[in-house]
């Protein structure tokens, strides 16, 4: 049920607003453009065609790749989802011979991550202030 489909078409407007579904930022001008841009990209999809799950990897495509934006639909959290989306996306990995992949997620989802089979370790982000929010 409700399978996660690697790079599933998906219309420019789907994934902002499953973005907006779960109170982030729509970020609306970055698509199509993160289809261009992205490595690959997975989603799920209800009974009715409505874009569910969405969530993507980025980098060179080479040794190392990085996992982003995991989101799945309030109305459809906890069903599994978002496992199937981070499976499918490292299993594309592995299928790519993409060898480290990360992400940064926050503390409350430490458990989830780690039953992905990720490993916590300590990590920095630089964030770019001058630069205008969308």
């Amino acid at each position: 049920m409700y399978e996660a489909v690697m790079n599933v078409n998906i219309s420019a407007e789907e994934v902002p607003l499953l973005r907006e579904s779960v109170g982030w930022d729509k970020r609306e001008t970055d698509y199509p453009l993160l289809f261009e841009r992205c490595t690959f990209w997975v989603g799920n999809r209800n009974e009715k065609g409505l874009l569910i799950g969405f969530g993507y990897l980025t980098g060179m495509g080479l040794q190392h790749g990085y996992v982003e934006d995991i989101i799945v639909h309030p109305d459809y959290q906890k069903l599994g989802i978002g496992m199937k989306l981070v499976k499918a996306l490292i299993g594309e990995a592995e299928r790519r011979g993409i060898e480290i992949v990360t992400l940064t997620y926050s503390a409350e989802h430490t458990s989830f991550y780690e039953k992905c089979g990720f490993s916590h370790c300590n990590g920095g982000i630089w964030k770019n202030n001058k630069h205008p929010q969308n």
